[in-house]
């Protein structure tokens, strides 16, 4: 059994603002333009709240290791 958790990062290879979309695509293991479509529709549902989840997801997730990176 392995000891390392799985955790979500920004990604460092596949970002457009701030890789928020490309590191939970990753963590989830799918495609990140699913992951940018369901922004985009919160976004229109939901404008003042999509921007502010995506900003303090921002803020909160941190940004994946370079070794993380370099391994894939």
């Amino acid at each position: 059994m392995s000891d390392e958790y799985k955790r979500l990062h920004r990604s460092n290879r596949d970002r457009m603002i701030g890789g928020v979309c490309g590191g939970m695509a990753e963590y989830f293991a799918i495609d990140p333009t699913i992951i940018r479509l369901i922004f985009v529709g919160a976004a229109f549902l939901n404008p003042p709240g999509a921007v502010l989840t995506y900003i303090v997801m921002m803020i909160v997730v941190p940004v994946a290791p370079l070794s993380a990176t370099l391994d894939k």
